[in-house]
């Protein structure tokens, strides 16, 4: 699946790490060793999960699924999603430790993030394919990819672990680090994703203002001047999906500017604060301090 959805930021790195489960790029069909052959290329004859009867419409498994294996965890997955079951779904992945400590008052604070995200989970998940060895498979599915919501087929890694499959959505080093931080590491990495993200919005600011200058002699644009001339998205207005709040100031000539960016809660919702300020030669630089929340120029 995408990173990305609602047409603008990440709202939060649990929504891009979800969404990321599967790789975005198509595969070919899985080939299975002896062991796992009939149970891959079997159509499911009595699924609890039938095709639907429109053929455009997302289909059920079309394997046989054995209860407790990786496309079982898979399908739970996705429904356990759907259904807005969070914290139980989650509890599937490597993932885990982040979240097990969690309050639900804890748990509420994503719930944007994650409501968003169930709502892309279709009502069938089609399954086609499941490779074991050893201790380690890969599922095929059927899953959306990108804005369009297409589906598309992926794979989705799982290991076992006292015989119960756990779906792999970060890597080996990132599992440490959530091992290491539990239910910091959602909160930390959320933060880190929307410092990224300020900065690439002032680095678009700056590419708005050149591009507008070009078109009014030299003359700069505020915010929805931007917005309105198609150059920045709307949600630069707000901080509910960016964390961040942006205000440009002109100069009185309105030939020159700078641009902040401040955390909209210092420490929830990033740390760092950023400038963005042509130099005397009319390039753009962006720079960061932390600055315990306040603007970096005035």
């Amino acid at each position: 699946m995408s990173a990305s959805f609602s047409g603008g930021f990440v709202k939060s790195v649990i929504a891009a790490i979800l969404l990321s489960l599967a790789s975005a790029c198509s595969v070919a069909e899985p080939k299975t060793n002896a062991k796992t052959a009939d149970a891959v290329n079997t159509t499911v004859a009595n699924s609890s999960e039938p095709a639907a009867a429109d053929p455009a419409a997302p289909k059920g498994p079309t394997i046989t699924i054995d209860k407790g294996g990786p496309a079982d965890t898979v399908r739970a997955f996705y429904q356990l999603l759907r259904e807005k079951k969070f914290r139980d779904a989650i509890f599937l992945t490597n993932l885990r430790p982040a979240i097990e400590g969690l309050t639900e008052a804890e748990l509420a604070e994503f719930s944007l993030d994650f409501e968003a995200l169930a709502g892309q989970v279709p009502a069938q998940i089609e399954i086609n394919g499941e490779i074991v060895s050893g201790d380690n498979a890969t599922v095929t599915a059927n899953l959306p990819s990108g804005d369009d919501g297409k589906l598309e087929p992926q794979k989705i890694k799982l290991k076992r672990s006292a015989d119960i499959w756990i779906i792999q959505t970060v890597d080996d080093e990132v599992e440490a680090r959530i091992k290491k931080e539990g239910k910091a590491y959602f909160y930390n990495l959320r933060i880190e994703t929307h410092e990224d993200e300020a900065r690439k919005m002032l680095e678009r600011v700056a590419k708005a203002q050149i591009a507008y200058s070009l078109q009014h002699d030299g003359v700069c644009g505020e915010i929805q001047t931007l917005i309105d001339a198609g150059f920045l998205p709307d949600d630069i207005k707000t901080s509910e999906s960016t964390g961040y709040n942006y205000t440009v100031t002109l100069s009185e000539s309105k030939k020159r500017y700078f641009a902040n960016a401040v955390p909209a809660v210092y420490g929830k919702s990033g740390r760092l604060s950023f400038l963005l300020e042509p130099d005397a030669k009319g390039f753009s630089h962006v720079t960061s301090k932390d600055t315990g929340g306040s603007a970096m120029k005035k």
